[in-house]
């Protein structure tokens, strides 16, 4: 391989490296600010009103808020905790799919995601009450 050659691959390296970090950084930056409610521009224009995404959007911030546990310092308890929270929305979100959703596929897979999470959420519930949580 020619000097010119190497020069021009690491050059190239560097820059999708550069461009990669900030591609990084800007997502992290916007998901932080989806985490504390605050939106980018574009998040106000994003999507539709319907029903549906009146609904999915009340459902996302409900498990968001209830994903927000004072955390423990105990990892068992903080995830059990936090996943009571993320089941509830997927029940949640499958409720909104079989209110306003019409393919077949997908509404046997909302009734799917209702059953097991609801079960689930029951066994942590039983986990956190039998640890004394």
């Amino acid at each position: 391989m020619s000097k010119t050659t190497v020069l021009a691959a690491a050059a190239i390296a560097l820059i999708s490296a550069t461009s990669f970090a900030a591609a990084a950084e800007t997502t992290c930056s916007q998901s932080s600010m989806k985490m504390n409610g605050e939106m980018g521009h574009a998040e106000h224009h994003k999507g539709d009103d319907s029903a549906s995404t009146k609904a999915f959007k009340a459902a996302n911030a409900k498990m968001h808020d209830g994903m927000a546990i004072e955390f423990s310092g105990d990892a068992d308890v903080d995830f059990t905790r936090g996943m009571i929270a993320h089941h509830q929305g997927a029940i949640d979100m499958a409720k909104v799919e079989l209110e306003h959703g019409k393919d077949p596929t997908q509404r046997k897979l909302a009734e799917a995601i209702i059953k097991a999470q609801e079960q689930e959420i029951a066994d942590m519930q039983a986990w956190l009450k039998e640890h004394g949580k």
